[in-house]
This record gives C-alpha cells, structure tokens and sequence, in this order.
C-alpha cells in the first residue's frame, strides 16, 4: 500500500501528464517557499496556471477537490505572489486550477476544476 507522500507524487505524476495531453506546458514542479508550497506551475496559452493537485484512492470520502479549503487557497496565493515576483510576471495573465483524481478500478479519473 502506498503511503501518503507515495500517494501524491504519484497523484503529481499523473496530473502532470494528464495537463500535458491538454495543452498545458509544465514550468514547475513542487515550487516551495517558507509559506508554503504549489504542486505544479504551468502555462496554457499565454496564461500561468498554479496547480494544486489532489488524489484519492477512492471518493468514499467526496470528490478530492473538497479538500482544498479556503486556508489553503489563500496559501497558494501568497506562494503564487512569490513566483511571479521572482520570476517577473507581474503582467502576466494568471489562474488557479485544482486538478482531482479518483483511482476507479485500476484507472484514474482527472479533472480539472477551476478555482474562482
């Protein structure tokens, strides 16, 4: 059985090939700063996209996307302000997205939700 930190960059893994294969490029993995840390940061078109990645092995418990709360969000933002600070972006289009996915039966469901 996987553990925990196993589980997520697995869970990583399959979102970044799965954000990939929609016409995402892939600029950052596990960006960390002391305040916290993105799971990946991403372009689509001419927009970065910060994204936090959530997997569950089943959706016993709700959809994965339900985890990320609004305590989490506010700590992405303030990450999110790091990087396109350091990386001078500031006039650069930018979102938030979460990307969910459910083992079902051998296979992984993903999907992107956006954040408002």
């Amino acid at each position: 059985m996987e553990n925990k930190k196993e589980k997520g960059f697995a869970g990583e893994e399959i979102a970044a090939n799965f954000l990939r294969k929609n016409g995402y490029q892939i600029l950052e993995r596990n960006y960390r700063t002391k305040s916290g840390e993105i799971d990946i940061i991403a372009r689509k078109k001419k927009t970065v996209v910060f994204v936090e990645v959530k997997t569950r092995s089943t959706d016993e418990f709700g959809c994965p996307a339900e985890a990320v709360n609004s305590r989490k969000l506010a700590r992405l933002e303030i990450v999110a302000d790091h990087y396109i600070l350091k990386k001078h972006l500031e006039n650069v289009p930018f979102r938030f997205e979460i990307v969910s996915i459910t083992k079902q039966n051998n296979t992984y469901q993903c999907e992107i939700i956006p954040v408002d």
